[in-house]
């Protein structure tokens, strides 16, 4: 789409007094007013270049047509961002700062999403499991696992946390956390109320956090410092839910794709996996998604 020149410089004094590319582009999307997103990118390129934050922005068109079922779009659009990441990683790793990898990460699970829209899903979850190999030591990997079971945990047995099956005989709930996260805060008590609820019924709430590399306010910080704030956190938000100290496993939230958090894991008493879900839940919504493993 060619920009006119007076949207063009009432865009790019936009972009100059804005907070970033990617956060105009998401909010001209929310509107929602696809020509602008477009013409926001295209301005910004036009000045500043082929950045990891364009990439970035650019890959925030693609979720967008696929939450709007614009599946060919979707496709356009992943496969751009994809392209234009890999042309990136010929310089420069992945996690060198944060865009890229959202970008990328971003682009990968459209594609997927787009597969399995189609009634692909053999081989959308071939294509993730392909992308997983490729990125296997980066910070995406997690990301890759989620999408990759989503579409293929639910029916499977449950993974073991650390080399340790969870309780068979046993309703399990796998609560994934992390201490700087505010849903996690708010699932808290529904997850209280719930085992309250269905205790004799033996439900087991089984809480697993990891390591960020940081505490409040992100201040950098060596596990010595980080594991006894993550135990403050627990005390302070999650003592009705986690009974004992935190269990930490980076491994867990590897194995189970838990780049969300919350993330929920319902798992019945012959320990398969029926609810796989990526995000907090309401008191309702995990109450009837509990009743069937009762």
């Amino acid at each position: 789409m060619k920009i006119v020149a007076p949207l063009a410089v009432a865009l790019l004094a936009s972009l100059c007094a804005s907070a970033g590319i990617v956060e105009d582009v998401r909010t001209a999307l929310a509107k929602p007013d696809y020509r602008t997103a477009t013409a926001l990118l295209e301005t910004y390129r036009a000045h500043a270049g082929t950045t990891p934050e364009w990439v970035e922005a650019t890959s925030w068109v693609g979720r967008d047509l696929l939450a709007r079922k614009d599946y060919a779009g979707a496709e356009t659009y992943a496969q751009k961002t994809y392209q234009l990441s890999m042309t990136a990683l010929k310089s420069r790793p992945l996690d060198q700062e944060p865009h890229l990898p959202l970008a990328l990460g971003a682009a990968i699970e459209v594609e997927g999403k787009v597969l399995a829209a189609r009634g692909d899903q053999a081989q959308a979850v071939a294509y993730l499991q392909g992308e997983l190999k490729k990125f296997d030591k980066t910070s995406i990997h997690t990301r890759i696992q989620k999408n990759i079971l989503l579409l293929s945990l639910e029916g499977k047995p449950a993974p073991p946390i650390d080399g340790v099956p969870l309780p068979k005989g046993k309703p399990v709930v796998v609560f994934f956390w992390a201490h700087w996260c505010p849903d996690c805060k708010q699932e808290a008590p529904i997850l209280r109320s719930l085992r309250e609820e269905f205790r004799q019924k033996g439900l087991t709430i089984v809480p697993v956090t990891q390591k960020y590399g940081y505490v409040a306010n992100g201040d950098d910080a060596p596990p010595a410092v980080e594991i006894p704030y993550i135990e403050k956190i627990r005390s302070q938000y999650y003592s009705a839910v986690v009974d004992a100290p935190a269990k930490i496993s980076e491994d867990a939230f590897l194995r189970y794709g838990a780049s969300s958090t919350p993330t929920l894991v319902l798992v019945d008493r012959n320990g398969i996996v029926r609810n796989y879900h990526p995000g907090a839940m309401s008191y309702q919504d995990l109450r009837s998604s509990i009743l069937p493993i009762l």
